[in-house]
């Protein structure tokens, strides 16, 4: 009976969470894994840049990168793609640099 009651109360938490949801809010934040995973792709697949070394976080369509370049070159490469995905407004570049 209690698990009944718990199941259902769970149910209910849930609906009501999707029920309020913000169509807006929910289609910027899939906008924004979408983003981050094309800059993350890009960034993989650039000779100069060490994708593994550097974050990507996406946020209202603006990208935030961070991480270790080991070179200003890669560092600002780094920025240059993350710029050319479409969609993204801007590009905060805070990656460190060490030789």
């Amino acid at each position: 009976m209690l698990k009944t009651i718990l199941a259902g109360a769970l149910i209910a938490l849930v609906a009501g969470c999707a029920a309020t949801a913000d169509p807006a809010a929910v289609a910027r934040s899939a906008e924004d894994a979408s983003i981050t995973t094309r800059v993350k792709t890009r960034l993989a697949s650039d000779p100069q840049v060490a994708a593994t070394r550097i974050e990507v976080d996406t946020t209202n369509g603006t990208v935030q990168l961070s991480g270790v370049a080991t070179s200003d070159t890669e560092k600002l490469r780094a920025a240059q793609i993350a710029r050319s995905v479409p969609e993204v407004t801007g590009v905060r570049n805070d990656i460190v640099i060490r030789p």
